[in-house]
């Protein structure tokens, strides 16, 4: 770690108006063109009223293979007639020659079956390969189980199913369209409608990069599942911030540490600008074999991941 001047943390009327909304301003200057600095950002989104949405940037020097976390901004809020979200896209705006991936902790696109323009003849008979997959699924993890609660495709993927019965734990994610994250996907979606078409953006569980990468760094299992507690959440975080610290796989400045342990949305954030490096670098699990082509895949890091994979 290593300590800083503390002005950088939250973005203000200071570092941007209504007259100049590009106060603030890229973090680093060089050949940037020439992919000395590879750039991944990750949001961690609240409800669009609220200021508790964070933005971390990570950077990535290739011929030096260090990572560091340049910049991190958290409770992001709206102020006069600048909103939230025009901060968040300000941000994008700025890095976008050298960003690589913008990584949301939401999902930003709806379910297939809102957005399919087909005549539809209700998912008890759809052949479409979303629904074809839901069916073979629910039947194959509901044999034993009584009541069988049907699943539902205008609010739920088929990624949240495969995630909470196809890994080493239980991930229960909430539904795409449920009422936890429908508000969520509807603020994404607005704001990656805005962002430069040739920018890529990635979906991300935080739960799960910060699970598979604390595996790796021997954390403990009861500390990997409640880093989002109001009573020891802190803590958990702390200790796998600090054993990533000490294995020098991300340089963090001591400010922004601070706040990570604080503040569970800038950590999530962090864990999204950090699992779209992982995923530039080839360590994220591909879509399986047999899942459908068009659904949408949460990225998340290899089960065989190891600290050297880092560099």
């Amino acid at each position: 770690m290593s300590k800083r001047k503390p002005a950088t943390g939250t973005i203000t009327v200071k570092k941007i108006s209504a007259i100049k909304l590009n106060a603030i301003k890229p973090t680093v200057a060089g050949n940037e063109k020439n992919n000395d600095i590879i750039r991944f950002l990750g949001v961690s989104l609240a409800g669009g009223k609220s200021d508790k949405a964070c933005v971390a940037l990570i950077e990535y020097y290739p011929k030096n293979q260090k990572i560091f976390l340049s910049r991190l901004y958290e409770k992001i809020k709206s102020e006069e007639r600048i909103s939230a979200d025009l901060k968040i896209h300000e941000l994008i705006e700025q890095n976008k020659d050298t960003l690589e991936y913008v990584a949301f902790d939401v999902p930003w696109r709806l379910p297939s079956c809102i957005t399919c323009q087909l005549p539809c003849p209700g998912y008890e008979v759809c052949k479409e390969p979303h629904i074809t997959w839901m069916w073979s699924h629910f039947e194959t993890k509901n044999k034993k189980k009584k009541p069988k609660k049907i699943f539902t495709p205008y609010t739920q993927r088929a990624t949240e199913m495969y995630m909470a019965t196809e890994l080493e734990e239980t991930f229960m994610l909430h539904n795409a369209l449920g009422s936890n994250t429908a508000p969520l996907l509807a603020r994404a979606n607005f704001i990656t409608k805005r962002m430069p078409p040739q920018l890529k953006c990635i979906e991300v569980y935080p739960k799960l990069t910060l699970w598979r990468i604390g595996r790796t760094l021997d954390v403990m299992k009861s500390h990997l599942r409640h880093h989002r507690a109001a009573f020891g959440g802190d803590e958990s975080r702390r200790l796998f911030l600090h054993a990533m610290s000490e294995r020098n796989l991300t340089f963090i400045y001591h400010q922004d540490m601070k706040q990570m342990i604080e503040n569970s949305h800038a950590f999530d954030a962090f864990m999204c600008a950090l699992t779209g490096f992982l995923k530039y670098k080839g360590l994220t699990e591909k879509k399986p074999v047999d899942f459908p082509p068009y659904e949408d895949w949460i990225e998340f890091p290899k089960a065989s991941i190891r600290t050297k994979d880092f560099v």
